[in-house]
């Protein structure tokens, strides 16, 4: 037992001064990286020397094994390389620099030799992949009738075999809209044929829908179908409004007593209030109904109750506020506006009257001092 014991420790330390022979003169580096497309990405690795051992000169070859960078340490001036990489402040025995801005072809191997005296060159590897998410516009609304269009994006089209739109719809139906591939024409699915467009790019997609209709609202998936990393999606949901066109009415139900509608079609459902400049001689808060209507929007309808004497007074006037309006709809009863207007065509008409007549006595003046300036 003694002597396995003993066998078993020589073994061990054999094993640590292997492992530390190892060591000296290696150089470390990550395996692999990923380094996101259009952003500045640094490389780094390092060596560990023997005693006795300076470092004279660090290179770094590109991934077509061409000089990238190189540079003695301690001498800033010695530095020398492509324009895209400069070099990063590091450790000692520990080189960086950075890709000002990662592309496509940034993409492979890079390799850093560490130029030792006097026992000459060390090198290390390490491999990046360059990355890229799908980016999206923010949510979008749109109102029936007219245009939409949604966007997303992919930094690395030359990863892309193709991009395919898909809708789901609120009732989470899925269905493919559109497609595009390398070396094709847009491919716009049957049901959507004549209103929707796809642009000829595996980059910057833009899905244009013209008219948009009601049915066209839900959520919509951006697929890029990507080589070695799959597909990459992202979504982006659309809402669909139809703005109000409110009517106003009003019918004597009883004597003295007149009951006003507003009534508004539109989706989603309209808020409508009531504006009697500041009178009270209303019978009661307005009365509201809402009625949904097959095609998707809702009627909406206000009823108010209001002495009849208040009508040849007062402005009434029927408010809709509505999502997809800036500002309010106003509709008036054609009450106290309805009177003004009436007054000022009377006044208009008077004074046109009178000028005419003014300048039809002018001119027969005009032809009597002819006739007597002939006689």
């Amino acid at each position: 037992m003694m002597i396995q014991a003993s066998c078993w420790t020589y073994l061990k330390v054999c094993l640590v001064l292997w492992m530390v022979g190892q060591l000296q003169g290696r150089v470390t580096a990550p395996e692999r990286l990923e380094a996101p497309v259009e952003k500045p990405f640094t490389l780094t690795c390092s060596v560990s020397r023997e005693r006795g051992e300076s470092l004279r000169q660090v290179r770094w070859l590109d991934v077509q094994n061409q000089t990238l960078l190189s540079y003695q340490p301690g001498n800033r001036d010695s530095v020398s390389g492509q324009h895209h990489v400069e070099l990063a402040s590091s450790p000692k025995d520990t080189s960086a620099i950075t890709i000002r801005r990662v592309g496509f072809r940034d993409e492979g191997c890079y390799t850093c030799i560490f130029d030792l005296h006097p026992t000459g060159s060390k090198q290390g590897q390490t491999c990046l992949t360059v990355t890229s998410q799908v980016t999206v516009d923010s949510n979008k609304t749109a109102v029936s009738g007219k245009r939409a269009s949604l966007s997303c994006s992919y930094g690395l089209p030359e990863k892309v075999q193709q991009i395919v739109w898909k809708h789901t719809s609120p009732q989470g139906e899925s269905t493919e809209v559109a497609s595009f591939a390398k070396r094709s024409d847009p491919m716009i699915e049957p049901p959507y044929q004549g209103r929707v467009w796809l642009s000829a790019s595996l980059s910057d997609s833009q899905l244009t829908i013209q008219p948009v209709a009601i049915q066209d609202e839900g959520c919509y998936t951006c697929l890029y179908d990507t080589l070695a990393e799959g597909p990459k999606s992202s979504v982006i949901c659309l809402s669909t409004y139809v703005l109000p066109k409110p009517q106003v009415s009003y019918k004597t139900i009883t004597a003295g007593v007149i009951e006003a509608n507003c009534t508004s079609v539109s989706r989603p459902p309209a808020e409508i209030v009531w504006n009697v400049e500041r009178d009270n001689r209303t019978m009661g808060p307005p009365v509201t109904t809402q009625l949904p209507q097959g095609d998707g929007t809702t009627l909406v309808i206000s009823t108010l109750t209001v002495q009849s004497g208040l009508l040849k007074d007062v402005s009434v006037k029927c408010l809709v506020h509505h999502k997809g309006l800036e500002s309010p709809i106003a509709v008036s009863m054609n009450t106290k506006i309805g009177t003004a207007l009436t007054i000022l065509i009377s006044v208009t008409t008077v004074a046109a009257l009178l000028v005419m007549s003014l300048c039809f006595c002018l001119w027969k003046c005009f032809l009597r001092k002819e006739d007597e300036a002939r006689h």
